[in-house]
């Protein structure tokens, strides 16, 4: 198998798990150590350096059964490929459903890094992510289809050269209908992926900045907040959000029973990644939208929300 462009000066085992991810470490590196795997018809080593055309040889069950079954069905049925946003020869862009996490955890069997083997289409290599969102978020979720671009959309998202904008519905109204949150962020002693805002500064606090800007109310009960983080700590928005006394529906890890919903409003989590503007990899911007999920629509439809708006608060704002 030859080595593609996008693929050169990845370490070999790198190289396998980006082309036959059904192969172990242990099984890879006994290929390796065994002779069954060459290099230009040489022996390596699973930290040997591949180069654009060099030539892999592989044992004929590696070559003619393993990669097939690398490109396993998506699990459970599900059709990543229905929730499509955008396509082109570097990029694919998700809509990712509410309650399907983003990558594999404990006791997690389901997950889109899981799936995007069936995203591969005429590509020789699996789609990678370079972002995440949060299992009960739905929204725009950005996927490299070469390793170009991925280090690409990596080094915009690291630059900060990314405009990602949520909504949210939250419990109350927040005292200032825009401002920016700068509370820094701190995982809590003994509490597993549960964050807390820092007023002091100290060895482990992040700096954390969310803008908002409160978009619908309803009365004061429900407000329509549209959410632009400058950072990306682990659930920033939902910590902010909570930490102005209005916690996000749905939201019961940091909003506890305040953060229920009402009458026909559902209890699942009301955040959505709405939008993003990033530099392409190949030039130019990608801007990419997604439609409210099926819970957060009724809510709208409920409130008298418009879910078709295209308004862009922080823009609104920056030409003024």
């Amino acid at each position: 198998m030859r080595v593609d462009v996008d693929d050169n000066g990845v370490r070999l085992d790198r190289w396998f798990r980006r082309h036959y991810p059904s192969l172990t470490h242990g099984y890879v590196e006994k290929l390796l150590r065994t002779g069954q795997v060459r290099l230009d018809g040489k022996r390596a080593k699973a930290g040997s350096r591949v180069a654009a055309g060099q030539f892999v040889r592989l044992p004929p069950q590696i070559e003619h059964s393993e990669n097939v079954a690398s490109k396993r069905p998506e699990a459970h049925g599900f059709e990543l490929s229905r929730r499509i946003l955008h396509i082109d020869s570097s990029v694919i862009v998700l809509d990712k459903p509410s309650g399907l996490a983003t990558q594999g955890g404990s006791g997690l069997t389901e997950h889109i890094d899981g799936m995007l083997d069936g995203l591969t289409f005429e590509k020789k290599q699996r789609p990678r992510l370079v972002h995440r969102l949060d299992r009960d978020t739905s929204g725009v979720l950005v996927v490299a289809r070469t390793a170009s671009a991925a280090a690409a959309l990596s080094r915009s998202l690291r630059q900060r050269d990314a405009r990602k904008i949520y909504w949210a519905l939250t419990r109350g109204v927040p005292k200032s209908a825009r401002g920016t949150i700068r509370h820094a962020l701190q995982k809590e002693e003994n509490r597993e992926q549960r964050m807390s805002v820092v007023l002091e500064k100290g060895r482990d606090a992040r700096p954390a900045l969310t803008s908002y800007a409160v978009m619908e109310k309803a009365g004061g009960d429900f407000a329509w907040i549209a959410a632009k983080p400058v950072t990306g700590r682990t659930h920033q928005i939902r910590v902010h959000l909570a930490s102005l006394g209005t916690p996000i529906i749905g939201d019961f890890k940091y909003g506890g029973k305040v953060a229920r919903g009402q009458g026909s409003i559902e209890n699942k989590l009301h955040l959505h990644a709405r939008s993003i503007d990033i530099a392409h990899p190949d030039g130019g911007r990608l801007r990419a939208l997604a439609p409210l999920p099926p819970h957060m629509l009724k809510t709208w439809s409920l409130l008298g929300f418009d879910p078709n708006t295209t308004e862009d608060p922080f823009e609104r704002r920056r030409k003024t």
